[in-house]
């Protein structure tokens, strides 16, 4: 939803002063130069205004923005190839290949790729759309916006000013809740909102299903829900009573879309981490981010997990609340080991400052594109990544 704070931008149009509410999921501030742009402009102009960081107010068919920021799409693409051409002309050496990139080296290969979709994200985001209040284009060929911006944003009663890559998420998070993502193994669909990751890879719902239930299964807790996937499949389990919970409102109303649409009798309550005020539990389930690294979105926190914040905090505090026989449910790529962004000995070592000592462990390998794309230079890390659900206990069981 909006932020609590209101901001709002300028800018000249016919030598008049304009202003607008300012939105920005990403939380950018407002730009500070805005020029006018239309089907005139051409993309290398556009391009290098944006590569200066100058912002771009669309005023021309709808369409051909769309069209505009593919064509810097392919720019920022050809840009990124010539830095790499250069790089590895410099180094006397061939462009890397997933062949030819030493384990050492994928940290920083990591972490510029990084730097790399963050510079990426800035100059696509400098073009703007206005839009009218209840999110109303004047824009020719405009299409209806209204419902998936109210649905992404709230309501709003005022003129706004947002990027059109803003624009372009919540329409696309509008056709995912209207289509849903399906879950093969279930046979059923989850319907995500926009600012809640899609379960898109469910490679681990099979672990979930596969691993047996604790001999009590009463009450189980369903930890950082997100859409309540997890949760949905403990119900179905059998599971008698399961708690789920989020910080992430959005997270929220979506995991109660989900559940209502599925007649899961789940709990939902609003937390971080553990829930309160309610009893120990027989298992505790939680699919973290799989990845420390700084989130630079709301939608990366699924991804995202500085300094392992999440995973390490949950991990600390699951044994307070765990009944006694009871079982602790990780589910957790080695993605970040294969980066070396995290060793396998620290996450051992975590689970033994919590207490906690490994019953077993069931593996998948992933399915996703990216595990396939040789041309990644991070390939060789990607292709050997493991999901894995970990089945915890504390030492004394």
């Amino acid at each position: 939803m909006l932020p609590t704070e209101k901001q709002y931008v300028q800018w000249h149009e016919n030598e008049t002063l304009r202003n607008a509410r300012w939105l920005s999921q990403s939380n950018q501030v407002p730009p500070a130069r805005i020029v006018l742009v239309d089907d005139k402009t051409t993309a290398d102009q556009a391009y290098r205004l944006s590569c200066a960081g100058t912002s771009m107010l669309w005023d021309g068919d709808f369409h051909n923005a769309r069209q505009l920021l593919q064509a810097l799409t392919r720019r920022i693409e050809r840009s990124e190839q010539r830095k790499t051409s250069k790089a590895a002309n410099k180094n006397k050496s061939a462009k890397p290949t997933a062949e030819s990139v030493l384990p050492e080296t994928l940290p920083n290969l990591f972490h510029q790729q990084r730097q790399a979709q963050a510079q990426r994200s800035r100059v696509l985001s400098r073009l703007l759309l206005k839009l009218d209040t209840r999110y109303v284009s004047q824009l020719r060929r405009a299409p209806d916006v209204s419902v998936a911006c109210t649905a992404a944003f709230g309501e709003l009663d005022e003129p706004c000013l947002l990027s059109f890559r803003d624009l372009q998420g919540a329409l696309g998070a509008a056709g995912w809740r209207a289509k849903g993502v399906p879950i093969e193994n279930l046979g059923l669909s989850i319907f995500p909102h926009y600012g809640v990751f899609a379960p898109t890879r469910h490679e681990y719902v099979q672990l979930l299903l596969d691993a047996p239930l604790p001999n009590e299964h009463d009450i189980a807790f369903d930890i950082g829900t997100g859409t309540g996937l997890l949760a949905i499949i403990l119900a179905q389990r059998g599971m008698q009573q399961v708690i789920a919970t989020d910080l992430n409102p959005r997270a929220l109303a979506c995991a109660s879309e989900n559940f209502a649409r599925l007649e899961s009798a789940v709990q939902l309550q609003q937390a971080d981490l553990f829930p309160t005020d309610a009893p120990v539990a027989n298992l505790i389930v939680c699919n973290p981010p799989w990845l420390p690294a700084k989130p630079t979105s709301p939608l990366e926190y699924a991804v995202y997990d500085a300094n392992s914040t999440m995973l390490r905090g949950f991990l600390q505090g699951a044994k307070q609340h765990l009944a006694e026989q009871g079982e602790v449910w990780l589910i957790l790529s080695d993605l970040a080991e294969h980066l070396q962004l995290r060793s396998r000995d620290e996450l051992l070592g975590w689970f033994a400052d919590a207490g906690l000592a490994v019953k077993y462990r069931l593996d998948t390998q992933p399915k996703h594109g990216r595990s396939q794309d040789t041309t990644d230079p991070l390939f060789a890390a990607r292709s050997a990544e493991i999901t894995s659900l970990w089945c915890l206990v504390p030492f004394d069981n």
